[in-house]
């Protein structure tokens, strides 16, 4: 029994790590899922601590910060206006509803149109959509970081001793 909850939470993890890099997967939460599910079936003396539990909700926390606020923050620190700003959150919004391209794209064109509209020219727009471009995928490397660290934790900590 043992070996079908290790091997359930394995491909629960795996699922997880894809989930940090494909949209609409919740990749670490599924990961700290997966912890908790060990935890829960074989019992703390074969799996983790609560201790564990808590620092890889808190890393969920934090990749979900992350990915918050990456794309934001790259649109700002290329020169984005609050109207590139909405425009990213409406385009993201927007894009939900055509599948993993809008995901992507929807968030760009989202903050390019928000600069036009907010009396920027093409060249400053595109220089912001640029930055929300590299924010958003910092913000997808942060978050495939954080799943390998907390998938990294989890099996030091489940280790037998």
């Amino acid at each position: 029994m043992v070996s079908l909850w290790w091997t359930i939470t394995l491909l629960l993890m795996l699922v997880g790590l894809v989930g940090t890099v494909v949209p609409l997967l919740p990749g670490t939460t599924i990961i700290l899922a997966a912890a908790i599910l060990h935890r829960v079936m074989l019992g703390e003396a074969q799996s983790v601590g609560w201790w564990t539990i808590g620092v890889l909700t808190a890393l969920t926390v934090v990749s979900y910060a992350l990915d918050f606020m990456s794309g934001a923050l790259g649109a700002k620190w290329f020169g984005a206006t609050r109207w590139g700003a909405f425009g990213g959150i409406l385009g993201a919004i927007v894009g939900l509803f055509f599948g993993i391209i809008g995901i992507f794209v929807g968030p760009l064109i989202g903050v390019l149109l928000g600069e036009l509209l907010g009396g920027k020219g093409l060249l400053p727009a595109g220089k912001s959509t640029w930055g929300t471009l590299l924010g958003t995928t910092a913000g997808i490397v942060a978050r495939l970081i954080i799943a390998v660290l907390m998938i990294g934790w989890f099996l030091f900590a489940a280790m037998p001793r």
